[in-house]
């Protein structure tokens, strides 16, 4: 049992024990091998640590001292890769939050490791550093090979980039899976119509959903579709668009938990 996102990856890095049950990385036992198991292995739990009165660079520096044979040319390579070459030499009581987070995961990464482990890492950004994380976690996903374990309530969010989603509910994890087939498991048949004015549609289709003035969706299956236009289009209503409604990662999850809250 587990009790939730932050709890969880606590006990992943062997940073809380451990009562039931066990975590391996990379085919070692947190509690047994735990040099061996962290050793491939960034993190950044809660909010990450730095000194706001050293520059970015020095608390890089700092980060390096604590690995075995981290170079000049790596820290350079991780700075590239965060975007922060051309602030890197400010303090960093001068960044904002995002350049903040960024330089969080610059030091969690500059041991190269093969999983790097964020607690929601888009908390309190603004939208523009919230697409500039985005855009860096995905680089270092693809580029550099990582897998990367994001806990976060942003359901929209992860919906955006992630593949695989784990839920917890009242400390229980209730499913894992892949987010497309998760999306599938749940769906529904449900089409959605945007017409010149609903209020006409009334009296010809029963069952449907309203909108909005314009918009309105039905439970039927696509094969019913074509009927379905052709009974509006005698009845002299205009369509705009019809399309398969998308579920998203945040209806899927609401179906799985029945609204429970967010864990």
């Amino acid at each position: 049992m587990v009790h939730g996102k932050t709890t969880t990856i606590k006990l992943i890095l062997g940073l809380q024990n451990i009562t039931s049950g066990k975590v391996t990385i990379n085919g070692y036992d947190i509690e047994k091998e735990f040099t061996h198991a962290i050793k491939k292995v960034g993190a950044i739990v809660e909010n990450p640590d730095m000194y706001m009165y050293l520059s970015g660079y020095q608390n890089l520096k700092l980060v390096a001292n604590l690995y075995k044979g981290i170079t000049k040319e790596r820290i350079d390579e991780v700075v590239k890769l965060v975007k922060l070459e051309n602030r890197i030499h400010d303090k960093v009581s001068k960044y904002s939050l995002g350049m903040r987070q960024r330089l969080g995961i610059a030091q969690a990464i500059l041991h190269e490791p093969n999983l790097l482990i964020l607690d929601e890492p888009t908390n309190g950004l603004d939208p523009e550093g919230i697409k500039e994380m985005r855009e860096l976690l995905v680089d270092l996903a693809t580029k550099e090979k990582m897998a990367i374990l994001i806990s976060s309530h942003n359901l929209a969010e992860l919906d955006n980039f992630c593949t695989k989603v784990c839920i917890i509910k009242n400390g229980e994890v209730i499913e894992t899976s892949e987010i497309s087939e998760i999306k599938k498991e749940t769906s529904q048949d449900l089409q959605l119509f945007e017409v010149d004015d609903v209020n006409h549609v009334k009296n010809i289709i029963r069952d449907m959903m309203i909108i909005d003035n314009h918009r309105f969706k039905i439970n039927v299956p696509k094969e019913e579709v074509p009927e379905m236009i052709e009974k509006l289009v005698e009845n002299k209503i205009k369509i705009y668009e019809v399309k398969p409604e998308e579920k998203t990662l945040e209806d899927a999850f609401f179906e799985k938990t029945g609204g429970n809250v967010i864990e």
